[in-house]
């Protein structure tokens, strides 16, 4: 091990100890706001089973899964955005402009208007078909957007144009159905997809822990293609890499990784887009140290989004999408000035 990766090992180390830090603070933070105040004093005992029925109530039923649910979606989206920015090769890449959120989106909503009247809502069934209605609508957007940016291979810019395109004609369709509902379930819609975690529940969390679980470690463990892939497809070819078979399987990854946090939280656009570019100026360009931050900062971003919607205008609540595009706004204007 040369001193220079042994340095980037200890960055690495100092980084994500500073960043859990700031999530354990962001956690006690979240817990003890909203409409009904809870001290930090009584939010731990709670947690210690020493709180009243109240308390109890408050923090386990309603808080805690929504805020354990921001850390997943907030993991999830980051990571998918490191490697669609990776396997296309460009900074402006996201699983919101390439048409992939829209795409689970509009699922979760043909499956809501056409299953509404046959599943409760809130049953163990609807909670975990949801994710795989988000994967199929994810999966149909990457197929649709590949299948159409082929030729002889897939230019990576092709891919995005292609993706912007397809992006825009789900869209249509999701306003199509959104017209056809009552004016209740149109409201309950676009709130969703401005990016909401709504209905927050631990069989929602149950739900969408096995993805995170497995999918973000396998992340991790091809961040070495990912990092052969950022020098050209001529270059990763010639270093022995199945060029196109690791960007499909990358791809499907990030998919389901998008798919399954849409499924949770909505349409949240920016954070897969900013969050690897935040990873990237802190850590350089290697995706075994960019992967690992991105995990902890989409984490990040989202529970302070989510307790800034909840408190602001309490108790009107703001939906979480909206205030990630808020906070990630300037950053991405910069990165469009940026880039050439």
């Amino acid at each position: 091990m040369n001193q220079l990766e042994v340095k980037k090992k200890k960055k690495l180390f100092f980084v994500s100890v500073l960043l859990l830090a700031l999530i354990v603070v962001m956690f006690f933070i979240s817990l003890s706001s909203g409409v009904i105040q809870i001290a930090p004093g009584d939010v731990v005992k709670t947690l210690l089973n020493q709180g009243t029925a109240r308390q109890e109530l408050v923090l386990f039923d309603f808080r805690l899964p929504g805020i354990v649910l921001a850390l997943l979606i907030g993991a999830g989206l980051a990571v998918s955005g490191v490697i669609l920015q990776g396997i296309t090769q460009n900074e402006l890449a996201d699983p919101g402009i390439l048409g992939i959120n829209t795409g689970a989106g509009l699922a979760v909503v043909l499956f809501l208007y056409f299953f509404k009247n046959q599943l409760d809502p809130a049953s163990s069934l609807s909670v975990f078909m949801m994710p795989f209605a988000a994967l199929m609508g994810a999966v149909a957007a990457a197929l649709i957007i590949y299948a159409l940016a082929w030729k002889q291979g897939v230019n990576p810019i092709r891919l995005v144009l292609v993706g912007i395109g397809v992006n825009a004609g789900f869209a249509a369709f999701l306003t199509i159905f959104q017209l056809k509902m009552d004016p209740q379930d149109f409201r309950q819609a676009t709130v969703w997809l401005t990016g909401d975690i709504w209905n927050a529940n631990w069989s929602f969390v149950l739900a969408l822990l096995p993805w995170m679980l497995i999918l973000i470690p396998y992340a991790m463990s091809k961040a070495r293609s990912l990092n052969v892939m950022n020098l050209g497809d001529e270059v990763a070819s010639g270093l022995g890499t199945s060029v196109e078979g690791e960007r499909r399987l990358l791809l499907f990854v990030a998919v389901a990784l998008a798919g399954a946090s849409v499924a949770a939280g909505g349409g949240i656009a920016f954070l897969g887009l900013v969050i690897p570019h935040i990873a990237r100026k802190i850590m350089g360009p290697l995706h075994q140290y960019i992967i690992p931050v991105s995990v902890l900062l989409g984490a990040l971003l989202l529970m302070v989004s989510d307790a800034i919607g909840k408190t602001l205008l309490a108790p009107t609540q703001i939906p979480v999408g909206i205030i990630v595009s808020i906070l990630s706004a300037p950053y991405f204007v910069y990165l469009l000035i940026k880039t050439k």
